[in-house]
């Protein structure tokens, strides 16, 4: 009966008990503003495991997820502002578009499929990069969409933004996709093509000699991700119920890498955990940054955070493992639980 509790699905079931208990309660008791921070700590939770799975796996460097949350954020709030606004404030738009007004599901959904497209799009010569060359690439995607927003002022508003969309994101729906983005991370990372990703990280050369199809797994990872951050930036947009082209710069990239890599580069657990850690931390330091006039101190901590872990633990948190046991048994074989596949990790990684 223990060893059943212990499996994975009886695991992640009473994690789903747990925490719709914990957002139950916090609907119900929580003031607006503590359910917005909470909101944004789950936000930074689907930003950092997607991010984690894309990057960490692979082995890419990209900073783009700010770009996908754009034109996530922006789909999303074009199809949710309210029809009788769109012909006065949005005159541009498509007749289709402008007389739509769709719920808070299908408008996130289109959001996280036209950052996908994007990705798509831009992966193919994108993706031949590799290192820093790869995240220069994906910071000029950023400014490419910044640009591209701004001078669309007839669909976007450009540089105002759109402001009084409705606020329709609440805990339960930031919680439900952060949760989704766990499974579905969580289940390509323990797939064999997780296993591929990361004989990609590895050694790009070898899994390439043994057929790996190296291009279309990096591209896989990197839409896959897109598609999440542009499900973060919907419900961004309709928790802050403001938008702009500056709310997502190379600060918010900076974050989301800093998350990734306190947690641990192929670690999803890592990357939940450290993007509540610096959520707190940064809601923390706010009021003190305030309180003395230094504007910028949760970018010096958040800086100084991330030097103190590159020096004293370069692996992150968790490395690319999990902390979460995980059973494997091959066919005719019982299950080892010195196994590092029961350690939520991989064999031959280093952690």
């Amino acid at each position: 009966m223990m060893d059943k509790l212990k499996s994975p699905a009886w695991m992640a079931l009473g994690g789903l008990l747990v925490l719709a208990l914990l957002v139950g309660g916090a609907e119900a008791w929580l003031t607006g503003f503590e359910r917005t921070v909470i909101g944004f700590a789950g936000i930074n939770i689907i930003l950092a495991v997607s991010l984690s799975f894309s990057n960490g796996l692979t082995g890419l460097f990209s900073l783009g997820h700010p770009a996908f949350m754009m034109l996530g954020g922006y789909t999303a709030a074009i199809l949710t502002f309210p029809a009788v606004r769109k012909p006065t404030m949005l005159p541009g738009l498509p007749e289709f578009i402008a007389n739509a007004e769709l719920s808070l599901l299908p408008a996130t959904l289109a959001g996280g499929v036209v950052a996908a497209l994007a990705a798509l799009v831009a992966g193919f010569p994108v993706l031949r990069l590799r290192g820093h060359y790869l995240a220069v690439a994906t910071l000029g995607l950023i400014v490419v969409v910044q640009v591209l927003i701004n001078n669309m002022d007839s669909i976007t508003r450009g540089a105002i933004g759109l402001a009084g969309l409705p606020r329709l994101s609440n805990l339960w729906w930031i919680y439900g996709w952060a949760a989704v983005t766990l499974f579905v991370t969580w289940q390509l990372k323990h797939s064999s093509i997780g296993r591929a990703l990361m004989s990609v990280r590895e050694n790009e050369l070898a899994a390439a000699s043994i057929g790996v199809p190296r291009a279309r797994l990096k591209l896989l990872a990197f839409t896959l991700g897109a598609f999440f951050a542009g499900i973060a930036g919907a419900l961004w947009a309709h928790l802050v119920t403001n938008l702009t082209p500056t709310s997502f710069g190379i600060v918010m990239a900076f974050m989301i890498v800093v998350m990734v890599v306190l947690g641990g580069s192929g670690s999803l657990i890592g990357a939940a955990l450290a993007a509540i850690a610096l959520s707190v931390i940064n809601e923390i330091a706010r009021p003190i940054e305030r309180a003395i006039d230094a504007y910028g101190l949760v970018q010096i901590i958040t800086a100084a955070i991330l030097i103190a872990v590159l020096l004293f633990r370069p692996q992150g948190l968790f490395g690319s493992g999990e902390p979460v046991a995980r059973r494997a048994r091959m066919p005719g074989q019982p299950p080892s639980k010195t196994s590092q596949e029961h350690r939520g990790g991989f064999p031959n990684e280093t952690s």
